[in-house]
């Protein structure tokens, strides 16, 4: 089982844990300080960014979905904040730092990662968080120790789409970059792992992203992370 892949890249949200459960207050409380408590132009900032404030529901590949703390802030500074960029991404940062503690997995992470792990493969994290909300979210979960590889998007690897987090856990786990996968619930993350030339590049349905906007680079789209393990158990068949 698992003979031919040496290692593992996993998104963070929507696909280790559940984006909407863990992030929709957040999301929220971010805009209401960006809008200085004003509810309509809190509101505004949530559509601009990509969440229905009557749904709750992200939008797939927006930038709730699959930007960075810096791209967030500078779009609710474009779209009619009077609060700093240079205000926000540390305050932004802080509040993801905080929220660690409340991320529910979609799965049994250290059951998973650990039967991964018996197989040979190295695992490793990509996130467009920043490193250290990562890092205390996998520990909150009980899987740090089994993770090999951790990038934010302040690692100093480049960011999403980009190659850099993926050739980084590379050259980190001396796997090359044919002999990994890549798994994600949006765009971002499906582009960077093409953009690095990973092996196999898998969408999961977990998140913000849908089969219809996944399946197009995706050399497999499944409904979770709990499948993973039979989707490489017929891929090294």
């Amino acid at each position: 089982m698992f003979t031919r892949m040496a290692g593992i890249v996993f998104d963070k949200d929507g696909t280790l844990i559940d984006f909407h459960r863990t992030w929709e207050p957040v999301i929220r409380q971010a805009a209401n300080l960006a809008a200085g408590e004003d509810p309509a132009l809190a509101r505004h900032l949530l559509v601009r960014c990509g969440l229905d404030p009557d749904t709750g529901v992200t939008a797939p590949d927006s930038l709730f979905a699959s930007a960075n703390t810096v791209e967030i802030a500078a779009a609710m500074v474009a779209a009619g904040s009077e609060v700093s960029a240079e205000s926000l991404v540390p305050a932004f940062d802080r509040m993801f730092m905080d929220n660690a503690r409340h991320a529910v997995a979609l799965t049994d992470l250290p059951v998973l990662f650990g039967r991964l792990r018996r197989s040979g493969l190295k695992i490793g994290i990509a996130s467009s968080d920043n490193e250290a909300s990562i890092r205390s979210t996998i520990m909150a979960l009980g899987a740090h120790s089994l993770v090999d590889f951790i990038a934010g998007y302040d690692s100093g690897h480049g960011v999403k789409p980009g190659a850099g987090m993926v050739n980084a856990f590379c050259r980190h786990t001396g796997c090359a970059a044919e002999m990994i996968a890549v798994v994600g619930d949006n765009r971002h993350d499906l582009e960077m792992g093409r953009a690095a030339g990973a092996g196999l590049v898998i969408g999961v349905l977990t998140g913000t992203g849908t089969r219809e906007s996944l399946a197009g680079l995706a050399d497999h789209v499944i409904g979770g992370i709990s499948d993973l393990p039979g989707l490489l158990s017929q891929s090294e068949s």
